[in-house]
């Protein structure tokens, strides 16, 4: 590497004896009696000497001048006699309104230089040019005051124009600029130059250029009034108030004859009459043939001096400062696309692209029923600007703005001091840019308000030019009135959350009715908190689903434009109904997993000993007949069976996050979220790509999860479940076939019965006997397996009395008695028998309940009225007989993820949205969804298998 390496210099690197030789990339000396060129690039003879040969670079040869001919000429190559002194450069020097005359009219060399006056009398008003080279006829203001070129006193010499001391002058400007963001007041050599010369020749003459470059010189300044200062601003001031007796131009009364049209007017309140009183003469659509029509916005321009430049179309990236491609630099006017553009440039590249400012009246171009093409003018809100108490342009409340015409990108110019040549102490730049287009209130037929451009300036104190950079920005928003749509939603919330409440007191009616608890106590605020936070959340998801397709249809779809999107300003109350929904919604969720985890259950063995068995009496050595045992493997089976679908669902999680995220990323549907007018699913990687907006994110990303899911359950209920596999049957059945029915307590005082007494008595049997029963139960030679004679019906929500509760939990104390204290345990007996004696004491007593052998605690089993369906709960209270209510639908899968789909489904879909707003990437919000999925679902089945071996005495080690 060293091979190829070279060390760095710079033509300022090299000093006055050396020069930079631009072959070899480094400095190189000078000869004698030579030093470095003004370009850096070559030498040249000292002061002094002149020049005898030059062939370019170092290759240059001096010779020192006689001493009577001590001066150089021009060219450098020869000496001359300078009567009138020399420059520090040693050449010829002559007085103010002379030129320097070297050589004869037919190019002979002179011994002696002359100094020729400039004539400035009448009929010639002749005055040197700047490089004093020529006589030229000198300014015309000269001429009207003293009839020559000179501007002696009384006369007033001001910005290189002479003015009479009897004429009636503005006052004297002041010459400062005011950067208020760095604290900091400038007096601006070219303030100090031009703006009193310019305000007086607007004043005296109606100069054009010189209005304009004093209307120039008050933008610099912010436009910002005062009515006591004389600055920029307060002289335009002067001069506008004073010259209302010329007139107006296009009958705009703001925009006086000669000057340039800076300001809107300071009444109050006028702001909102400019940018919402009238409409703009064109219409606008999406669809058709007018689609992707682009905003015409024009520009006039001038420089600092006042001079008009030309009429600019901005497509091209006039007010873009971030580099980007032609294509999508254009974007940002087609109709209905929010652009944005961001990035940082560095103040050396600022100070190199504008080093003289340009500045821009902009208008919007249309075309009028004649024909004809009409310009619009664009109002301008300066986020700098500080007039007055009355007017300050922050905030949304336009009677408090105060519109301005005219702006510029770059000012290196107003904060030079000293000098116009040296690089400027500070400059300002239009850091971030915005133009607003607002869709008029109710319209159906595309129609606007006129555009308003927005624009902050950042002030810089120039250090480093090469290591500061400024973050700047350009965007075009699209918004309307948000008002009716928000006050659409309250309304909504407000009416859905009543019925919240309401829905809400009923399910803690029931539940209470449930516990079999009459007192309103702190639990049951609680539980009504519990149940209120679950139904606000499907309130606040019903609200945000709607609003995002809403959205999604109405702007995506429409033709002639009557809606528009929010700003991502105005999407934070819908980012706040999400995040209040999934919050909410994961109250819910946790309730329900816990709810689930600590349910009472219990398998009833209907089976009963086959005969009797020879039986050694431990301890006495002799044998007695006892009754055969019956085997423990049926109830272990169907443990192992409820444990598997515990977490079963009516949608393959799984598949449903695959199949959403390959609809929105490989099909395209997320294109559907950005904020343009287009509906198609592709984008063109060379195109400008809009940004997201929130709620069409939220909306398309819901729509494709519902849709996808409903597609699931509808072939889950029609196809899966009738031909493939349905568990929640199967698992009925095969209760029956193991005799085996299952009891639980999802409440004190309610629960479900899933009744699998065999029809044929014995479920322990050989395969051959097996198959006899179901070929006997399939050809209707066999009693029918509902627990009522003559029916089918073998689940039922139970709701039990406060007798059988109680008398169930009597037993159920034995069963958990082992994970006591020590000290209450029998001691005479072993932990297992005694477990072991109270399950056969739970499993005696629940069978004969079921067999109506308790008369005091019996049961009646009726069907459920359709408001009960309905509401969910119960209106008789089982006093004296607990209620067995038909139930055709399997409703024990409340106790499983199968029941609760709907719950499950907006929490998924909460949790994808909420990862997705705070990430905006779909790929990341699929892949926490799918793992937050599967985290739930193995709490769910580790803690349901435990909760199924403590309740049921199933040993924990036989369910795998």
């Amino acid at each position: 590497a060293r091979g190829f390496s070279l060390p760095l210099q710079r033509p300022g690197d090299c000093g006055d004896a050396r020069y930079f030789d631009v072959s070899r990339l480094a400095c190189g000396p000078c000869g004698a009696h030579q030093r470095q060129s003004a370009g850096g690039s070559s030498c040249v003879c000292q002061p002094g000497y002149r020049m005898v040969s030059s062939n370019g670079g170092p290759s240059i040869i001096c010779e020192k001048c006689p001493g009577n001919m001590s001066g150089v000429t021009q060219d450098g190559w020869n000496c001359i006699t300078c009567p009138k002194g020399l420059t520090s450069e040693g050449k010829c020097k002559c007085l103010n309104n002379e030129i320097l005359v070297e050589r004869s009219m037919d190019g002979i060399l002179l011994n002696e230089a002359l100094c020729e006056h400039c004539n400035g009398s009448e009929q010639s008003f002749s005055a040197s040019d700047v490089s004093g080279n020529r006589c030229v006829r000198c300014e015309q203001t000269f001429i009207n005051v003293s009839k020559s070129c000179d501007c002696n006193s009384p006369n007033i010499l001001t910005g290189g124009l002479c003015f009479s001391a009897s004429e009636s002058l503005p006052p004297k400007g002041v010459a400062t600029v005011r950067f208020a963001q760095l604290g900091i007041t400038l007096t601006s050599t070219w303030f100090l130059k031009n703006l009193q010369s310019s305000a007086s020749a607007c004043w005296l003459y109606s100069n054009l250029t010189a209005c304009q470059a004093l209307g120039n010189m008050c933008v610099m300044n912010m436009n910002s009034l005062s009515v006591s200062s004389t600055d920029a601003c307060g002289l335009f001031q002067y001069i506008y108030v004073n010259t209302a007796r010329v007139g107006i131009v296009h009958s705009i009364a703001f925009w006086r004859h000669n000057l340039p049209w800076l300001y809107y007017g300071d009444q109050p309140g006028l702001a909102s009459q400019v940018l919402e009183a009238n409409h703009f003469p064109t219409i606008f659509s999406f669809k058709g043939t007018n689609k992707d029509v682009k905003l015409q916005f024009i520009a006039a321009s001038f420089d600092a001096a006042g001079n008009f430049l030309k009429w600019q179309n901005l497509e091209g990236g006039i007010l873009q400062l971030c580099p980007d491609t032609q294509t999508k630099l254009n974007a940002a006017y087609v109709f209905g696309t929010t652009y944005q553009q961001s990035c940082k440039i560095s103040v050396s590249k600022i100070l190199l692209d504008f080093a003289n400012p340009i500045f821009y009246d902009l208008f919007l171009e249309y075309d009028g029923d004649n024909g004809q093409q009409y310009l619009w003018a664009v109002p301008v809100l300066n986020l700098n600007l500080q007039y007055s108490e009355m007017f300050v342009n922050q905030g949304s409340n336009m009677n408090n703005w105060l519109l301005t015409r005219r702006f510029f990108l770059v000012d290196t110019l107003s904060g030079r001091e000293n000098d116009l040549g040296k690089p400027p102490r500070v400059i300002r730049i239009a850091s971030k840019i915005t133009i607003s287009i607002r869709l008029v209130s109710h319209t159906q037929r595309g129609t606007i308000y006129p555009p308003l451009l927005t624009i902050a300036y950042t002030d810089v104190l120039v250090q480093n030019p090469e290591t500061q950079s400024v973050m700047v920005s350009f965007s075009v928003n699209y918004e309307m009135n948000q008002s009716e749509a928000r006050i659409q939603t309250d309304i909504t919330l407000g009416v859905l959350g009543g019925l919240a409440v309401l829905w809400s007191l009923l399910k803690t009616a029931g539940w209470k009715r449930r516990t079999g608890s009459s007192i309103i106590d702190l639990q049951t605020v609680l539980k009504f908190l519990m149940f209120y936070a679950g139904d606000l959340a499907n309130v606040f998801f019903i609200i945000t689903v709607g609003t995002g397709i809403y959205w999604l249809v109405f702007f995506k779809a429409q033709q002639f434009v009557s809606v528009l999107l929010p700003l991502p300003s105005q999407e934070e109350g819908f980012v706040t109904y999400i995040a209040c929904a999934f919050s909410l919604k994961a109250l819910q969720f946790l309730q329900l997993l816990v709810s689930q985890l600590t349910i009472d259950i219990f398998f009833i063995d209907w089976e009963r000993p086959k005969g009797k068995v020879l039986k050694a009496v431990e301890g006495e050595g002799v044998i007695r007949s006892a009754a055969s045992p019956v085997s423990i493997w049926r109830t272990y089976f169907i443990a192992n069976e409820w444990n598997e679908i515990q977490t079963v669902r009516k949608i393959n999680p799984l598949f449903q996050v695959l199949a959403v995220l390959f609809f929105l990323e490989v099909v395209g549907f997320s294109n559907l979220a950005l904020m343009d007018s287009s509906s198609s699913l592709t984008r063109s990687s060379e195109s400008y790509i809009a940004p997201w907006s929130r709620i069409l994110r939220f909306g398309v990303s819901a729509a494709l999860w519902l849709a996808i899911a409903f597609i699931q359950i509808m072939f889950f209920s029609v196809f899966y479940e009738r031909f493939v596999e349905d568990k929640i049957s199967q698992f009925v059945d095969l209760c029956c076939m193991s005799n085996i029915s299952v009891f639980l307590l999802s409440h004190s005082c309610f629960g479900y019965y899933i009744h699998g007494r065999s029809v044929h008595g014995h479920a322990d049997t050989n395969m051959e006997e097996m198959n006899m029963n179901l070929k006997r139960e399939t050809e209707n030679l066999c009693s029918q397996r509902g627990l009522l004679p003559n029916t089918d019906g073998q689940t039922f929500q139970i709701s039990i009395s406060r007798k059988m509760r109680l008398h169930y939990d009597r037993i159920h104390e034995t069963l958990t008695r082992k994970r006591g204290p020590a000290r209450l345990l029998d001691s005479s007996a072993n932990t297992f028998e005694q477990s072991t004696r109270a399950y056969n004491t739970m499993n005696k007593f629940l069978s004969s309940f079921i067999d109506h052998v308790h008369k005091e605690m019996d049961y009646i089993v009726k069907d459920k009225l359709l408001l009960e369906r309905i509401l969910g709960m119960e209106f008789m209270e089982p006093i004296e007989k607990s209620i067995f209510y038909n139930d055709e639908g399997h409703s024990f899968g409340d106790v499983l993820y199968y029941g609760n789909e709907t719950t499950l489904l907006i929490f998924d879909i909460l949790f994808f949205s909420v990862v997705d707003l705070a990430s905006q990437n779909f790929v990341l919000a699929a892949i926490l969804t799918y793992l937050q999925q599967e985290i739930f679902r193995f709490i769910r089945n580790t803690l349901g298998q435990k909760n199924l071996a403590s309740k049921t005495l199933v040993d924990e080690r036989f369910l795998i």
